[in-house]
């Protein structure tokens, strides 16, 4: 066989590739051998066969035959000096998904135990949740310590009741469904008819109500410290109208793309003037304000200390700024008037 041959067969891939820290094969599928952190996988006819060694730890599986791993209670040093417990696992299948046992965190206050057959049951045991699937994923109950909550799932995910501190629920999609904690609200009634999303953690809280996805939607997103919010109301394909937490606003009626992509300034910018009959903006701190009629068929913008009209997209055209005005028809100035002061001043000179 050729020597070039014999190297086309054989790589070596770089470091940190595909969640490895190195990987080192021949004809693969055939063989390999990878490595990540301590644990070294040496893979025949991947993802077959394999053999799994590492601090503390060793394995082999047949897959979907058999397979099983070990592994003992192991110290570890982290960067600050400190020694931590890594804890020990037993894991094994047998004609996998029909037979899976796993324990984990042994040897650590937090052990788990996992069993399962699917799909005929699942459950797993912690000192903080219990959890017993029969028929998975369809029936389950699970007794949450940790968040203080029972809940029950007949079949999941249609009928959902969950009681407790921590969460409480009550659903029967898709006719109604209720459920909130101490930070999440959330509610719908013949869904997607009507849906309510809360979210309330200080100084966050936001609130969108919907009808059927985006044909009705409004959104507000407040700071419960300093009581400045925005706001966001669509109306699918109607129009859209947003307020900033500056106090900005912007109208736009007809908008047939804004409403399932809110906030997304390149549509905003290029693509929103092709269908939007009538747009408004106005700055509040400022005092400016502008309006568009059919692509600026007609248009105004006012400041506090000007105004500017436009009609037949720029055929006539007023202006006023201090006191001074304008008028232009067909791109000529017909009128034009300067403020009572600066005639004064200037009669003062001569």
């Amino acid at each position: 066989m050729p020597i070039s041959c014999c190297f086309e067969s054989l790589a070596i891939l770089p470091k940190n590739r595909l969640f490895r820290d190195e990987i080192f094969a021949v004809m693969f599928p055939v063989y390999s051998e990878t490595r990540k952190r301590d644990v070294v996988t040496d893979n025949y006819l991947y993802p077959f066969v394999h053999v799994r060694h590492g601090d503390g730890l060793h394995g082999w599986q047949v897959w979907p035959l058999v397979g099983f791993e070990h592994k003992i209670v192991t110290l570890h040093t982290n960067g600050f000096g400190d020694v931590e417990t890594i804890g020990g696992h037993d894991r094994s299948f047998i004609l996998w998904p029909l037979y899976l046992s796993q324990d984990n965190g042994i040897g650590t206050d937090d052990p788990q135990t996992f069993r399962a057959s699917i799909p005929l049951f699942v459950y797993s045991r912690s000192p903080q949740v219990d959890l017993t699937t029969v028929i998975w994923p369809l029936f389950s109950w699970i007794d949450n310590r940790e968040r203080q909550y029972h809940e029950w799932q007949a079949p999941w995910p249609i009928v959902i009741f969950a009681r407790g501190e921590g969460k409480t629920t009550s659903r029967i999609f898709p006719l109604f469904g209720l459920s909130h904690d101490a930070v999440k609200e959330s509610d719908f009634y013949l869904w997607p008819v009507y849906t309510y999303h809360r979210t309330h953690s200080d100084p966050l809280d936001l609130r969108r109500t919907r009808v059927v996805f985006y044909l009705y939607s409004d959104m507000v997103e407040k700071n419960t410290q300093t009581g400045h919010y925005k706001r966001r109301l669509d109306m699918w394909p109607f129009f859209t109208w947003h307020r900033d937490f500056n106090g900005n606003e912007r109208l736009q009626v007809f908008a047939p793309i804004e409403p399932a992509v809110p906030d997304n300034r390149g549509i905003e910018r290029n693509w929103s003037p092709l269908w939007s009959f009538w747009r408004a903006e106005s700055n509040p701190k400022t005092g400016a304000s502008s309006h568009s009629f059919l692509w600026n068929l007609y248009r105004d913008e006012e400041a506090p200390a000007h105004k500017k009209v436009s009609l037949l997209f720029g055929l006539f055209q007023y202006q006023s700024d201090g006191g001074n005005r304008r008028t232009k028809l067909f791109f000529i100035t017909v009128s034009k008037s300067k403020a009572k002061t600066e005639m004064k001043s200037s009669a003062t000179t001569k």
